[in-house]
C-alpha cells in the first residue's frame, strides 16, 4: 500500500461569524474557491491533475446546499473534469475529508486530492437545517433516549460536571489560548498558512487582552430552567467565554503520494500516518475524543508519549480539560498555537483548519509525530496521527 502525505495546506483567517464580521458578506462557496485556489497557486499543481475534492460543511442548507464543494470548485477556476463531493460528520466534516483523502491516495484510488471545508455561520446559521418543529432523530432514538438528548452547551455543561473541571480552570485554559493564538501572529507563525481575504490579514476572535476578570464577569452561556431541575449537578460554568465562537472561514490540504510528489516537484510537509474514528454517549456527546486518542494511538503502535504535538479542537474548555485528564497529555504541547476558543470554530472547515495549524507548526518544532482529534455532535470523534517527512 503507498502512503499519504500532506504536500500544501492553507486556510483564511477566520473571521466573526456576525453581520459586522469582515468575512460575513462572502458568500460560502466563494470562501472556499479561494482557499481552493491559493491551495494551487502556492503548490504550483495543475488543477487539472485532481482527482477529487472532498470538502467539509455541517449545515448544508441555503448557500451551502447542492454540493457546495463542486461550486467552489467551479468558482475557483478550477476544470469542468475535476469532480467534488460534500461530506457532514458534523464539527469533523473536513478531518473526515482528510482520512477519505489520505485513504484514497493509499488504496490507489487518487493519485492527487483535495481535502477541505467551509461554514459561513454568518449566512447560514448553526441548525439551519433543521426547520423549527423538525425531528431529526425519529422514534427509534427517543426509544432508547426516553429522557431525550440536549444541546452541546449542555453536554459541555455535563462533562464539567463529570470531571469536576471548574470554571476557574475553564476561563485560564481559554486565556492561554488568546496569548498562544496572538504570540503565533506575532510571531510569524501563521503566515506560511493563511490566505488573506477581503482585508482580513488575522484571525478576528483572538483576544490577547482576556483577563480571568473579563471572563469572570461573562453569564452562563446555556442555563435553562429546564436542565437545572434534571441535572441538579451542573454548576453553570460554560460561558461564551471559555468555549468557542460563532465564525466564518474555509480551509484545504493538497495529499498524494509520496511517489507522485517526487514525480511533480512537490515537498512533503507530513505523512498521514494512521486513522480512527469511534462513537460514544451521545447525551455527554463530546467525549468521544477520549476513545478516539487511544485507538488510534493502538493502531499507529505508538504511546502517548512519542507524541510531540497534540491538536484538540477547542469546542469548549471542558472537552480538552476533561481529554487531558483521561489521557494524562502534557497541556504544554496541546494546541500550542492557540485553539478555536481564540482562533474560532467555521464547523465545516475546522477539521482541515486544525491540520494546517498542526503539519506548519509540526516543521517549525521540529517534531516527529502528531495528533489531532475532534468532537462531533451525536457522540462522534475523529483522530488521526501525523509523521514528519524528513528531507
Amino acid at each position: 500500500m503507498r502512503d499519504a502525505v500532506i504536500v500544501e495546506a492553507v486556510r483564511t483567517p477566520v473571521g466573526k461569524g456576525k453581520p459586522n464580521g469582515s468575512l460575513a458578506h462572502v458568500h460560502p462557496v466563494e470562501l472556499l474557491a479561494h482557499t481552493l485556489r491559493a491551495l494551487v497557486e502556492r503548490s504550483g499543481v495543475d488543477p487539472a491533475l485532481i482527482d477529487d475534492v472532498i470538502g467539509g460543511t455541517v449545515d448544508q442548507v441555503g448557500e451551502q446546499a447542492m454540493n457546495t464543494t463542486r461550486y467552489a470548485v467551479l468558482s475557483a477556476g478550477f476544470p469542468e473534469t475535476v469532480p467534488a463531493t460534500t461530506v457532514d460528520r458534523q464539527c469533523g466534516s473536513s478531518q473526515q475529508a482528510v482520512h477519505f483523502a489520505a485513504q484514497g491516495v493509499m488504496s490507489g484510488a487518487y493519485d492527487l486530492v483535495v481535502a477541505c471545508g467551509v461554514e459561513s455561520m454568518s449566512r447560514v446559521p448553526m441548525w439551519s437545517n433543521v426547520p423549527a418543529g423538525a425531528d431529526p432523530f425519529g422514534p427509534g432514538v427517543a426509544e432508547r433516549y426516553p429522557e431525550g438528548l440536549v444541546p452541546q452547551g449542555i453536554s459541555a455543561e455535563l462533562i464539567a460536571a463529570k470531571w469536576g473541571i471548574t470554571r476557574e480552570r475553564m476561563d485560564a485554559f481559554a486565556i492561554g489560548s488568546h496569548r498562544k493564538a496572538a504570540r503565533a501572529w506575532d510571531d510569524g507563525l501563521f503566515d506560511a498558512e493563511a490566505a488573506p481575504l477581503e482585508g482580513l490579514t488575522r484571525d478576528e476572535c483572538v483576544r490577547p487582552g482576556s483577563t480571568p476578570g473579563i471572563l469572570a464577569g461573562l453569564k452562563p452561556a446555556y442555563y435553562d430552567p429546564a436542565f437545572a431541575e434534571r441535572f441538579p449537578q451542573i454548576d453553570w460554568s460554560v460561558t461564551a467565554g471559555n468555549a468557542s465562537p460563532v465564525n466564518d472561514g474555509a480551509s484545504a490540504v493538497l495529499i498524494t503520494s509520496s511517489e507522485t510528489a517526487a514525480r511533480l516537484g512537490l515537498r512533503p510537509l507530513a505523512r498521514l500516518h494512521s486513522f480512527a474514528v469511534t462513537g460514544s454517549d451521545p447525551l455527554l456527546m463530546l467525549t468521544g475524543v477520549v476513545p478516539a486518542t487511544e485507538k488510534v494511538l493502538r493502531r499507529a503502535g505508538l504511546g502517548l508519549g512519542d507524541i510531540d504535538l497534540f491538536e484538540v479542537n477547542e469546542a469548549f474548555a471542558s472537552v480538552v480539560l476533561a481529554w487531558q485528564q483521561e489521557t494524562g497529555a502534557d497541556l504544554s504541547k496541546v494546541n500550542v498555537h492557540g485553539g478555536a476558543i481564540a482562533i474560532g470554530h467555521p464547523l465545516g472547515a475546522s477539521g482541515t483548519r486544525l491540520t494546517t495549524t498542526l503539519v506548519h507548526a509540526m516543521r517549525a518544532r521540529g517534531a516527529r509525530y502528531a495528533l489531532q482529534t475532534m468532537c462531533e455532535a451525536g457522540g462522534l470523534a475523529n483522530a488521526m496521527i501525523l509523521e514528519a517527512v524528513r528531507p
